[in-house]
């Protein structure tokens, strides 16, 4: 029994690394021309802060991945971004000695509160998750902009900031401990019985609720986890970036292509969380490398945009009927004719 279940988790393993080869394959790729264009980069300190810059991205990518795996998208954690570093530095601006602990606990529970809302209004009233996580959105940004009127108030205190900005010990920075702990996390998550159920989930929802699995439960509990997701990158964008009201602005979009990148199906039931999170640090590669190329910024979303049709493109190719040979069509003549 013991060596059937290790070598049906080996087998496991060599599939998802199958499945995200390309991406992964990217990522050298990206990170080689990063090397070629600025030779120092690879110096441990600078490589250590583009994985720290990467850090909220990936976070958020393992979230969306969750939500996106089980048939559903979260457009709302840019937003919760934004609204977490906005009341993180209203809530130390009411009280100054509040310990950083609390706060980030306070965010957290947020982060879990708005993501169990978006997800009954998806499995109760049957609302579609684009339109729902739209709507939600829409209605942070909105309450977040007539909360501050475009100009938050406060300010983060270094305690709070060291989790963004920080080192644990030398040059090792907190946000790279913080996401390699949120990966490990979530594949753990997707190895045990949730993982399976919500990938089933995603493959069929009618098969899985027949199979016995509650549906409703399960992607409900998968945006809780995304929006507990974006509360911790709300905690490192606040502390890297510092207070703006528009500090987790695109940051959905960026989840999303990270996630396709990645080669999850964009409706449900295949994907691999390793390769989502790497698809974040391609992402963020390549707009490293746009940057050192003296590309346009403003080029990024056009980039998104080309990423995500080509990766959804390739992905819905059927490779193997492709490589299957035509076979020769038998011709037959009505009877009477020669």
């Amino acid at each position: 029994m013991t060596t059937l279940t290790v070598g049906t988790r080996g087998e496991g393993l060599r599939r998802a690394l199958r499945a995200g080869a390309p991406v992964y394959v990217l990522l050298a790729v990206l990170l080689a021309a990063i090397a070629v264009t600025d030779p120092g980069f690879f110096e441990p300190d600078r490589l250590l802060a583009f994985i720290k810059r990467s850090a909220p991205l990936v976070i958020l990518a393992a979230g969306q991945y969750l939500v996106i795996v089980s048939g559903g998208y979260d457009l709302s954690v840019g937003s919760l971004v934004t609204v977490g570093v906005v009341v993180a530095a209203e809530a130390f601006n009411e009280f100054p000695g509040a310990p950083w602990l609390a706060v980030v606990a306070l965010l957290l529970a947020g982060g879990a509160l708005i993501g169990l809302v978006s997800g009954l209004i998806v499995t109760v009233l049957r609302v579609p998750s684009f339109i729902t996580t739209l709507g939600m959105m829409l209605i942070l940004e909105g309450a977040v902009f007539f909360w501050t009127q475009g100009s938050p108030h406060g300010s983060l205190p270094e305690d709070f900031r060291v989790l963004g900005r920080g080192n644990v010990v030398g040059s090792l920075p907190w946000a790279v401990i913080i996401c390699l702990a949120v990966g490990v996390v979530v594949v753990l998550v997707m190895r045990a019985d949730f993982g399976r159920v919500l990938l089933a989930t995603g493959d069929s929802e009618r098969a899985a609720a027949l199979a016995g699995v509650r549906v409703a439960r399960v992607r409900t509990t998968v945006f809780v986890l995304s929006g507990v997701a974006a509360a911790i990158a709300a905690v490192l964008v606040g502390g890297f970036s510092g207070i703006s009201a528009q500090a987790g602005r695109g940051y959905e979009f960026e989840a999303i292509t990270a996630v396709v990148l990645g080669g999850a199906a964009l409706g449900g039931g295949s994907g691999s969380v390793a390769a989502a999170m790497a698809g974040a640090f391609s992402l963020q590669a390549l707009f490293t490398l746009l940057n050192l190329r003296g590309v346009s910024g403003a080029l990024e979303s056009t980039v998104q945009g080309l990423i995500v049709i080509a990766a959804v493109s390739l992905g819905a190719v059927n490779w193997s009927r492709l490589r299957r040979p035509k076979s020769a069509i038998p011709i037959t003549t009505p009877r009477g004719e020669t």
